[in-house]
């Protein structure tokens, strides 16, 4: 006999709260990019240190990685992950 529709499994009570907590990590990642890129913009606009500007537009381009990949490994995954 199945479940009624109105219960959930321990399984799906797992994965939404699974998902909930990458959309608080994504939601969060977000901030930083948002933050990293203004930071850059203003220390461009500065042109006084180039070394931040460079580590700023590294830490955009790596947030964004990581983004996507978290993305792509939660939200889009099948049951088998690939590297």
């Amino acid at each position: 006999m199945s479940q009624p529709a109105s219960e959930r499994s321990n399984e799906q009570i797992a994965r939404e709260r699974a998902a909930a907590e990458v959309s608080d990590v994504l939601l969060n990642i977000e901030h930083a990019l948002a933050r990293a890129k203004k930071a850059r913009t203003a220390v461009a606009k500065d042109g006084v240190d180039a070394n931040a500007e460079l580590a700023l537009g590294e830490a955009v381009k790596d947030l964004e990685r990581l983004r996507k990949r978290l993305t792509q490994d939660t939200y889009f995954a099948s049951d088998m992950r690939l590297i």
